[in-house]
């Protein structure tokens, strides 16, 4: 599936018809250039979900777990990773990804192609593709 963005308000609107288009995948590898929008995509995500934490970018800190209540009113947790900084799969591990890409929450992960081969067969792979300074293109696959 494809949506062309052209403003925040958009990807908020967005967010619902991607998430019906994830069905039951909660692995989701986030793929673009620096400033595509893979942070503010993770953002929309998260209020969509009513998380009870508004998202930062993991940048430094790797991992964010954010919280809130699925449609039953169970607690739940979003992963947001931020891999742009690591070097090999090992210290993806030693994060604990593993446990994270096979708990039942939602785990959105930027930049994350030094752990393709770690990624359960059915992860969701979003393409944001910078088109102009507010406009992006996003390719669900």
């Amino acid at each position: 599936m494809e949506w062309h963005i052209s403003s925040l308000l958009d990807l908020e609107k967005a967010i619902p018809e991607i998430a019906e288009a994830l069905g039951q995948r909660r692995k989701v590898a986030l793929y673009g250039e620096l400033g595509a929008g893979k942070t503010a995509f993770v953002q929309a995500f998260c209020q969509w979900l009513g998380t009870e934490e508004r998202p930062d970018s993991p940048t430094f800190s790797l991992v964010n777990d954010y919280t809130y209540r699925d449609t039953s009113g169970l607690p739940a947790t979003v992963h947001h990773l931020d891999l742009y900084r690591i070097l090999n799969a090992e210290e993806a591990l030693n994060l604990g990804i593993e446990e994270m890409l096979h708990d039942p929450w939602y785990c959105f992960i930027e930049w994350p192609q030094i752990i393709e081969p770690l990624l359960p067969p059915d992860t969701a792979r979003l393409h944001l593709r910078v088109v102009s300074a507010q406009e992006r293109h996003l390719i669900l696959s």
